[in-house]
């Protein structure tokens, strides 16, 4: 027995005793990052006085971080696959921790902007986090503590509203990152004393050229996307950057094609499970960045506007509350039905709860219990769903290249909550009303939007149903084998 097989025993017959801790601190980790990246939505309309800046400058607190978390994610899930997930899951856990100090003790706007795009780097740590525990752990525990860690995506997206809002209505905004920068400490001292490293790693260099083409593909898709209500969608600059990504992924394509070590294996990729687990991936994160940019607004409007109910910026975050908490809740439930029904099937249960939440959002709009309930439907949906993902991930892609294959899956959620977000924005401000002077986006606004989610989430549901249930062909299995044996 080699010495790679001795400790993937050895870790494999760790009581759960002992593994539970890998859970804390792995789940601790994605739940902060995830966290971070939604702290500054509700309070964002405040930075532009607080500052002494442009409401086109703070957006770029959101798009650096978007941009670079797009880059990232898949660059330090092959870099996982190749030298270490736990040590890459350290890399990108402190990044959290650099970007959220240098946030926490400055006014300064462009510094600002350099620490959220810092903290980008830190999405890689809910893919790596997957494939750790699920390279670590038996399978009959792996399944528990991964969808756990995936749900932990739409649990700290949607629990940061209301934790930013309570905060922000005591402190200021730096205060949040004092409380990210603490947490994120506390995960990394925790994943650097007590989480093992998983055994297998792949061979070969890392692909620079492929970094920069893939890269530049997602900046050139990603700022249009985030900033083209604001440029025109006709603009010069929108139209030549979304030529350029054109151009970029083709080129992108043919290189991973011919490289010898590829940043992506497009062959791997183009496999029929992976390709709809994939698209399921991105509506799912369509559907669930349209429930935040659809839900605070819309209850924070104001009542003469015929849906709002003038709420305040912390009862519009606890609107979402519920909605996160099952999410929580319900990924280990998530977990037994995959061992029961089949992930591919459990994803399309996700996919038909989420249209149905939007459903009652579309068709119940009297009393603010209605936005909660349509919101906790969609959350119930979306954590079933984000338990699934990975799952199906892991069955389908070989041993050394599912950090790679998961970054690349929740970059389908990431493209998936860009596209959301510009269409959302564009939809808004389409079909308006004024009361007084100021603008708001009417009903009809809202509802050809959730129309929209529905559609999307049906969508998720019938790529599952296309993915193919029976046993997996990675592993060399009756498949294709490792990269690292090819």
């Amino acid at each position: 027995m080699t010495r790679r097989a001795v400790i993937a025993t050895a870790t494999r017959s760790v009581p759960p005793a002992r593994t539970w801790p890998w859970l804390l601190f792995v789940g601790t980790g994605a739940f902060v990052v995830s966290l971070s990246h939604s702290l500054l939505i509700p309070v964002l309309a405040l930075l532009p006085a607080e500052l002494d800046t442009s409401v086109d400058t703070v957006q770029w607190l959101l798009t650096s971080t978007l941009l670079v978390a797009a880059v990232s994610v898949p660059l330090l899930g092959r870099l996982g696959d190749m030298f270490g997930r736990r040590r890459m899951l350290l890399v990108a856990v402190g990044a959290l921790i650099v970007g959220s100090l240098v946030i926490a003790i400055t006014d300064n706007v462009p510094l600002l902007i350099v620490g959220r795009a810092i903290q980008g780097v830190a999405a890689a740590t809910i893919p790596l986090g997957i494939s750790l525990l699920g390279a670590l752990l038996p399978r009959e525990r792996a399944g528990t503590a991964i969808a756990a860690v995936s749900a932990m995506l739409g649990v700290g997206g949607v629990l940061g509203l209301p934790f930013s809002g309570v905060v922000a209505e005591i402190f200021d905004f730096h205060m949040l990152f004092w409380i990210s920068a603490v947490a994120a400490c506390v995960a990394f001292a925790g994943i650097a004393l007590v989480v093992p490293e998983a055994p297998s790693h792949s061979a070969g260099r890392v692909d620079l050229l492929g970094a920069l083409l893939l890269a530049g593909v997602l900046v050139s898709l990603l700022l249009p996307l985030a900033q083209g209500s604001d440029w025109g969608w006709s603009s010069p600059p929108v139209v030549l950057l979304l030529v350029q990504a054109a151009v970029l992924l083709l080129l992108f394509g043919w290189w991973q094609s011919r490289a010898t070590n590829p940043l992506v294996d497009l062959a791997t990729l183009r496999r029929r499970p992976l390709m709809l687990t994939n698209t399921a991936a991105f509506f799912f994160g369509f559907a669930l960045f349209a429930s935040l940019i659809g839900t605070a607004p819309y209850v924070q409007a104001p009542v003469s506007s015929g849906y709002g109910f003038g709420s305040s910026m912390v009862t519009a975050g606890l609107v979402m509350l519920p909605s996160g908490c099952c999410m929580l809740v319900l990924a280990p439930v998530a977990a037994r039905l995959i061992a029961w029904r089949g992930a591919p099937q459990v994803l399309a249960l996700g996919g038909i709860v989420v249209a149905l939440g939007w459903v009652v959002r579309i068709t119940v709009t009297g009393a603010l219990w209605h936005v909660v309930l349509g919101a906790t439907v969609v959350g119930v949906g979306t954590g079933i769903g984000y338990a699934a993902l990975p799952a199906l991930i892991n069955r389908h892609a070989p041993d050394d290249e599912t950090s790679a294959a998961n970054g690349l899956n929740m970059l389908a959620r990431m493209v998936g909550s860009a596209v959301a977000s510009a269409v959302g924005g564009s939809i808004l401000a389409a079909y308006t009303m004024t009361l007084g002077t100021t603008p708001f986006p009417s009903l009809t606004a809202y509802r050809v939007l959730f129309a929209i989610c529905t559609a999307a989430a049906l969508l998720a549901a019938v790529a599952a149903l296309l993915i193919p249930s029976g046993e997996r062909r990675a592993h060399g299995v009756g498949g294709r084998p490792p990269r690292s044996v090819r």
